[in-house]
């Protein structure tokens, strides 16, 4: 029996306390750094790289990230951010995808695979619950929200919300991924 909805979600709060002082001392984006730690985690964690096609698990070498960002009118498109493990390399991706974004009004990239995750981050609003939407076709891309930081007990903290197909991750594989996620934001 198939599931009309296979994913199953969780919110996890995690210390970016390091990575925001990080990013602050050396000038550079929090949300990509917070993005570059976690497709470091994403492809880290084997499940989270397989992906079904054609009712056959296909497993991807590298993940990439498919954000959601935000043009200066308010309007938004879909990003392709390919992924590297040197964090400048991966900060220009994002500054490309930028760009393109802003000059174009297209919703979707010129790259649309699903060698990636899909993510948001909506840095208005810290929420303890996150429901990504799902297409009538369903797919295996594992979803990611991204949520507002706020301080508590001299920690920074942010939600994430992490939505994945139950035919390929359990909790198991998302407990992986919440703990290197962790480590690399710790770094």
């Amino acid at each position: 029996m198939a599931l009309s909805d296979p994913y199953f979600s969780v919110t996890i709060p995690f210390d970016v306390t390091k990575a925001y002082h990080f990013s602050k001392t050396n000038d550079i984006s929090f949300f990509g750094k917070y993005l570059h730690d976690c497709m470091q985690a994403i492809n880290a964690v084997e499940n989270l790289k397989y992906r079904i096609i054609d009712n056959n698990v296909v497993a991807y070498n590298t993940i990439h990230a498919s954000a959601t960002l935000m043009r200066s009118n308010n309007t938004f498109g879909f990003s392709f951010i390919e992924f590297d493990a040197d964090l400048r390399v991966f900060l220009n991706n994002i500054k490309s995808e930028k760009k393109r974004i802003e000059s174009s009004d297209n919703l979707y990239p010129p790259q649309n695979s699903l060698d990636c995750i899909h993510c948001s981050a909506m840095p208005w609003l810290n929420f303890s619950g996150h429901k990504e939407p799902v297409s009538v076709d369903i797919d295996s891309v594992p979803k990611l929200a991204f949520s507002k930081i706020s301080e508590t007990n001299n920690k920074i903290m942010m939600n994430v919300a992490v939505s994945v197909n139950h035919a390929l991750a359990d909790g198991y594989h998302v407990a992986l991924f919440a703990e290197k996620f962790q480590y690399y934001l710790n770094k």
